[in-house]
């Protein structure tokens, strides 16, 4: 099953929140031990801030390009619905008419 546009850039989205929820995770972890001595520990920290930056980073580089995506595919679908509208409607009518049955049988 290849991934379509639409599923690789939910997938995409999926990734980003849970990038977001380990990176939150990660920043309460090192608030609760910001009282805790030594030197493994103090080094522990701060590879841990560091590694957080570059994530971060690489974070806000994959929103951009998931916007950048969202809005490619908007615009190209806005373009086919002007281009084709008949067919457009005819699909919708077909993807509603799918959905309905299965979830019909539920």
């Amino acid at each position: 099953m290849s991934d379509t546009p639409s599923s690789a850039t939910s997938s995409q989205a999926q990734l980003v929140s849970d990038i977001k929820a380990v990176i939150a995770d990660a920043e309460e972890i090192l608030g609760a031990t910001a009282d805790q001595g030594g030197e493994k520990i103090s080094a522990l920290r701060a590879r841990i801030q560091e590694r957080l930056r570059d994530a971060r980073t690489r974070l806000a580089a994959a929103e951009a390009v998931l916007l950048d995506k969202t809005r490619a595919a908007a615009r190209a679908t806005d373009a086919y619905v002007h281009e084709s509208p008949w067919q457009a409607v005819g699909i919708g009518a077909g993807v509603g008419f799918l959905l309905g049955l299965i979830l019909g049988r539920r």
